[in-house]
């Protein structure tokens, strides 16, 4: 009797395991569904249904005037042939090894002198200003104060007695400028990046380096940096990714002259798919350049070990 008893216990409702298939829409997640819905939508609207539209028109030869006809792979033939196309790549790699590693340095040094000197907010927010403009705004300032005639920095340059430089006129001095310019938009934003890093560095970290013995530059190299590598590996992919797609500088100062010394892929799109009205191919180039910081972001962050913490 007491087995069966047992049995009918282990049988009874009371004991049961609750379903595996209870409904999963309960009240928490409906919340959270309706938190998420509004961006899920935009992201839907206005980036996977063009993504998958645009990957469509890579195989069209459409000219935005009469229907897409589909061609197969003929554009992506057609790319690798293009000398325009790989020009407009070294171009833009050539941007990017300008751009990136004297940012990031210059950005480090910033946020180690506020982290050291001050940590101010009023200098926090005039660091910062240039990445409140807008690009546009940036591209006209510096169009006018770089300019060869009436420029200011030519004008100092003059009052020195050295030769005036047409900066944005010149093959060897365009690329440089441009880089110089969206440095100077974005290096405040990346050192506040990277001053946030060090302060959610622990204050006993550094005072253990300092019983043991090391100095100033040991600390910075074996402590600092290797604690700051999240920020650091987010702030360069990031980084790279927008200097990839450099546009609005380049539109408002070389429009990619002279003799396509800064014309790089984001404006051989544009004038592709704008004023040559080769829409089908420009989304070719546009999907291959996707490709390429797909890959280019892997890499970075295989390299710098992103999902590691040193901490």
């Amino acid at each position: 009797m007491s087995v069966q008893s047992q049995a009918v216990g282990r049988s009874s409702p009371s004991n049961a395991r609750p379903r595996r298939g209870r409904r999963w829409l309960n009240g928490e997640s409906l919340t959270a569904l309706f938190f998420i819905l509004p961006s899920l939508i935009g992201f839907t609207v206005f980036y996977a249904v063009p993504a998958i539209r645009g990957l469509w028109i890579s195989f069209t030869n459409w000219d935005l005037l009469r229907p897409a006809k589909f061609i197969g792979i003929e554009n992506y033939i057609k790319l690798a042939q293009d000398k325009e196309f790989w020009n407009a790549l070294y171009v833009t790699v050539y941007y990017v090894l300008l751009n990136i590693p004297l940012q990031t340095v210059l950005a480090m040094i910033i946020a180690v002198m506020m982290y050291r000197l001050t940590k101010s907010m009023l200098i926090r927010a005039l660091i910062i200003l240039p990445w409140l403009m807008p690009p546009v705004v940036v591209g006209l300032i510096w169009l006018w104060l770089l300019d060869p005639n009436i420029g200011i920095i030519n004008v100092a340059l003059k009052a020195l007695g050295l030769p005036m430089i047409a900066f944005l006129g010149l093959p060897q001095w365009a690329m440089p400028s441009v880089a110089m310019i969206n440095i100077w938009e974005y290096v405040g934003y990346t050192a506040l990046l990277i001053f946030a890093g060090l302060q959610s560095i622990p204050g006993s970290v550094y005072e253990a380096a300092s019983i043991d013995g090391a100095s100033e530059s040991q600390t910075f190299w074996k402590v600092t940096v290797p604690l700051l590598r999240p920020v650091l590996v987010f702030v360069i992919v990031t980084s790279v990714i927008g200097s990839f797609q450099v546009f609005d500088v380049i539109a408002i100062t070389t429009k990619g002259g002279p003799v396509n010394a800064t014309k790089v892929l984001n404006w051989y799109i544009y004038e592709q798919a704008f004023s040559r009205f080769n829409m089908g191919y420009a989304t070719a180039i546009s999907i291959v350049l996707f490709a390429i910081l797909i890959f280019v972001s892997m890499m970075q962050m295989r390299l710098m070990r992103a999902g590691e913490s040193d901490m």
